[in-house]
């Protein structure tokens, strides 16, 4: 009975989908997070009668034929890369990009990363770090004897020296675009690295065409809907239950032939 089989390709599908959406409900509150959805394909199908087959000598055809789904399967989870809610901070090193968009951050093996989360630090030799301790690129040193720390829409950094009147300029943020966003492959501590299916990186300044712009005292909001992930939630637990239901049915109609 095929429908056994059916039925379990559609609770396995449904079992992703919780998963998916279970990882999005425990980030609705990390900075920079993006939410994602999966994507279903039907299988094969078996034809019994294939259409617009001929169904005599005459000529006539099969209008509709005869053909038996074979049940689901995940074909991708997509991230949705849909820009969150800015939230204020007032701290000098939080930074939000609004618009298109990555940090570049260096990773201890040199590889480099990026991310839309811009809450950073300052390491002990006062260049510019992640959470994590990573350098953000291009390595921006601020000075220990600075008062004041000031990054404008367009990523350049500026800090005020005791004793000095005018700004003293100590580096240039750069952000990083891609063709494709989405194929960019999560690393967890909300790093991702290029993959073929990305694309080759395209860096720019903030604020110029195709570039987002840098706020200040800023940081990115997840962009999970938390409504509609329970909603999702929900309609995903009866689906699943649909499914089992199926498999019950199944089992006792093949219970019932064994006893004729």
């Amino acid at each position: 009975m095929r429908a056994l089989d059916v039925a379990a390709t559609g609770m396995q599908a449904q079992q992703t989908n919780v998963q998916v959406i279970a990882n999005n409900i425990a980030n609705m509150t990390t900075t920079g997070f993006k939410r994602s959805r999966v994507e279903f394909q039907d299988l094969l199908y078996q034809d019994l009668a294939r259409p617009g087959s001929n169904s005599s000598a005459s000529g006539t055809i099969i209008p509709t034929g005869t053909q038996i789904g074979l049940g689901v399967r995940t074909a991708g989870v997509y991230r949705i890369d849909q820009q969150g809610n800015l939230q204020q901070t007032s701290n000098s090193l939080d930074l939000a990009i609004s618009g298109n968009g990555w940090f570049q951050v260096t990773l201890p093996s040199g590889q480099t990363a990026y991310t839309r989360d811009g809450t950073f630090a300052l390491a002990p030799d006062g260049t510019i770090v992640t959470s994590n301790g990573y350098v953000v690129q291009p390595g921006i040193q601020i000075p220990t004897n600075a008062t004041n720390v000031t990054i404008n829409s367009s990523g350049q950094v500026q800090v005020s020296i005791s004793g000095q009147t005018a700004p003293q300029t100590v580096g240039q943020l750069q952000l990083a675009t891609f063709p494709n966003d989405a194929g960019l492959a999560a690393q967890g501590g909300n790093l991702f690295v290029q993959t073929a299916a990305s694309g080759a990186p395209v860096t720019g300044v903030p604020s110029a065409p195709g570039f987002g712009q840098v706020m200040q005292g800023f940081v990115e909001n997840s962009n999970v809907n938390v409504v509609s992930e329970i909603t999702d939630l929900i309609t995903a637990q009866r689906a699943y239950e649909m499914n089992s239901q199926v498999i019950t049915t199944a089992n006792q109609m093949m219970s019932t032939l064994t006893h004729l």
